[in-house]
């Protein structure tokens, strides 16, 4: 294209070139934290998700940016492990349900702020924990001695975990209740984070590391803490074992 009409160039116009693939040595711009997940979710966000094949940390990373059916895909698959874990730690199903709500509204209100630097569980029971703390350590002057039926049936799913055999005798399952009655009783005596670490592991089915960053122990202290527990349940539960 030419500047003039003339076949030449103005004295004073300048022009200057650029040596090839300068532009492509420029030092790209540092992400930052997280930001290659968030986009990530973002790209997976534009087309219908099979949350299932997702990792939780990755679905709660749709939900941060915006996927309201991400979030209630969290809520669906956690809203009855984590009542359940609370109704265990408060003695109480109408404040384990309340507990749960609060549960999932932080989790709603920490969305867009969600790094997924630990595994998405061990952060939902971390809140959990603390809530479930906060709420025992707040009603300590109004509670009489804890009296909790950890197999007693689930008004919300008519199920209950431990259904007694059907073909037992009487006496059995004299037995049998009368065992589960004071095996309840007794993780219920334990020292608080003995009694949730116990939880966790019985009930919760969740691992060492897990149990470690939820209580914010080390692996190492966990273990010890878990076999202080169970030593003290065997040592009052010897008669039956």
């Amino acid at each position: 294209m030419q500047l003039y009409d003339k076949k030449r160039v103005e004295e004073d116009v300048a022009s200057y070139a650029l040596q090839p693939g300068f532009l492509r040595t420029l030092p790209a711009r540092k992400p930052r934290a997280g930001a290659a997940r968030m986009k990530k979710a973002r790209a997976v966000k534009t087309a219908a998700v099979d949350f299932t094949t997702l990792t939780d940390a990755d679905v709660m990373l749709l939900a941060g940016a915006g996927d309201d059916a991400a979030y209630s895909y969290l809520v669906q698959k956690f809203h009855r492990p984590i009542s359940g874990f609370l109704y265990r730690m408060v003695h109480n199903q109408a404040v384990a349900e309340e507990l749960a709500q609060e549960v999932f509204l932080r989790v709603y209100r920490s969305r867009e702020s969600y790094a997924a630097e630990a595994k998405f569980t061990t952060w939902l029971y971390r809140i959990a924990t603390n809530l479930a703390v906060n709420h025992a350590r707040d009603t300590k002057a109004e509670r009489t001695a804890p009296s909790l039926n950890l197999d007693e049936r689930n008004e919300e799913t008519g199920t209950t975990p431990d259904l007694a055999d059907k073909t037992m005798t009487v006496e059995q399952r004299i037995v049998r209740e009368e065992r589960l009655a004071s095996i309840r009783q007794h993780v219920m005596d334990l020292p608080e984070r003995q009694r949730m670490a116990v939880l966790m592991h019985k009930y919760q089915e969740m691992d060492y590391r897990e149990i470690a960053e939820v209580l914010k122990l080390t692996e190492s202290a966990t273990k010890s803490l878990l076999f202080r527990a169970y030593e003290t349940l065997r040592e009052k539960l010897e008669k039956y074992l």
